[in-house]
């Protein structure tokens, strides 16, 4: 991310300070199937390391058991292209049968799923995982590694080539489709899939002459949106009910609108992630930079437009020990909360770099402050919402849903309205989900305080 960081923080200090301050847009919120208004948190899970017989092995049971034992209910799963289908028209089916294996395991944990197509940097040709070699095409230019700048490798020049022709070549998008079709026939009625991502972080050529917000406007305009609509009819041929996720170029991070224009589809999420190229590269939170108040102004431009929901498929530094991270995470998380439906961080694993929690289970610095309450699902319409109080007007699809991490005091919720429980009293040391049931109508105010 290092070269994205001098070349984009011009485009920052362009962002009007009157433009920061806007209040988010009206954005609609993810629904379930009994029109429950739903709030996703949760975490990456990944296995960027293994392949063939090893493929996913690093992703385990645990850690669901682990995710839901803080109270989280989502989990965004990165599959592989070059995993799935080795040769041309060649689909794993053990590797299918570990995808299958992975949900049944966050089925178990009551764990929603998203399937995300990963890639990075394109795929192996280059070094890394993603889109298939033989899918990838350079027309011979060069590519050059960058091993302690990864994200710089994106514009070598045989990687934007082999985006161009991804998007632009016939048979290589008939391919794309027809590997969309084969995870949502396999997944369609998995009880723990909630949606498919259809691309992780694309990219594409930059022009001569362009700067890169320009560039990523026309990428996303020209070439992103008619593929997210082809793969979306793929995936329609056999599922016609699971969210499809769309992501615009990481170039959004820095607080540039996407140029992505509609998708065809009534079930749409815009899935950007929040990224800042600074912080990436090793600096700390600048609270008076004004990032997060940019950012959260130009990412709600395409949901409010388009009408659709936000989730925001993956955030969160690597060094989260430096003096401003905590506050970072504060403001962060009261962003995010404004205008999303929710959020994965990254990255569920047992260790150091981007790892939520060390190898002992416990929480990496700051990063114990994504644990906090939180409405999972609303029978009914919000009023207002924030960790510590809900208001919403009580429909007919069921129990409103509360998740309450785990607390060394407890927690007490009480329940003002025609619903009940009235008063709940949630012990210490476990993660709770408190059910409420209200009259059609009513009127009904949670709130959430330490026991």
């Amino acid at each position: 991310m290092r070269a994205l960081a001098l070349a984009l923080s011009a485009l920052l200090l362009a962002v009007p300070a009157a433009h920061a301050e806007e209040t988010p847009p009206d954005i609609p919120r993810l629904t379930d199937d009994r029109g429950r208004v739903l709030t996703l948190r949760g975490w990456n899970v990944e296995d960027k390391t293994h392949r063939g017989d090893a493929a996913l092995s690093a992703i385990t049971e645990k850690h669901f058991r682990d995710m839901r034992g803080q109270g989280f209910n989502f989990a965004r799963l990165l599959v592989f292209w070059d995993d799935l289908e080795p040769s041309p028209g060649q689909y794993s089916q053990t590797y299918l049968r570990k995808i299958e294996r992975i949900l049944d395991w966050a089925h178990t944990y009551d764990i929603q799923v998203l399937i995300d197509a990963h890639q990075d940097v394109f795929g192996p040709a280059f070094g890394h995982r993603g889109i298939p070699e033989w899918a990838t095409r350079t027309d011979g230019l060069s590519f050059t590694p960058h091993p302690d700048d990864w994200f710089a490798e994106y514009f070598e020049p045989a990687v934007q080539r082999a985006f161009t022709h991804l998007y632009e070549d016939e048979d290589l998008r008939r391919a794309q489709a027809r590997m969309w079709r084969v995870l949502a026939d396999r997944f369609e009625h998995h009880p723990a899939v909630l949606g498919y991502d259809l691309i992780n972080e694309p990219m594409g050529e930059l022009r001569e002459g362009e700067d890169l917000a320009t560039a990523a406007r026309r990428i996303e305009r020209e070439q992103l949106t008619a593929m997210y609509n082809r793969l979306a009819a793929a995936v329609r041929s056999v599922d016609d009910d699971n969210w499809l996720f769309v992501e615009p170029t990481p170039i959004v991070g820095e607080a540039v609108p996407t140029g992505l224009g509609r998708i065809e589809d009534p079930k749409v999420v815009y899935a950007p992630h929040f990224y800042n190229t600074a912080m990436e590269a090793g600096a700390d939170y600048d609270p008076a930079a004004g990032w997060i108040a940019a950012y959260e102004a130009a990412v709600t431009v395409y949901p409010k437009e388009y009408r659709v929901p936000v989730v925001v498929g993956e955030w969160g530094p690597l060094n989260t020990s430096l003096p401003h991270m905590g506050r970072f995470y504060r403001e962060a998380l009261a962003s995010l909360n404004r205008y999303s439906s929710g959020w994965a961080g990254y990255v569920w694993c047992y260790g150091g770099g981007y790892c939520a929690v060390d190898g002992s289970g416990a929480w990496r610095t700051n990063k114990e402050q994504t644990a906090a309450p939180y409405a999972a699902a609303v029978a009914g319409r919000v009023v207002a919402e924030s960790p510590e109080r809900l208001v919403y007007v009580a429909g007919r699809g069921g129990a409103t849903e509360l998740s309450l991490p785990p607390a060394a005091g407890g927690w007490r919720v009480d329940v003002e309205g025609r619903a009940w429980p009235r008063t709940t009293a949630v012990a210490p040391g476990a993660a709770h989900r408190l059910l409420i049931r209200a009259v059609p109508g009513a009127t009904v105010t949670v709130s959430v305080n330490r026991g």
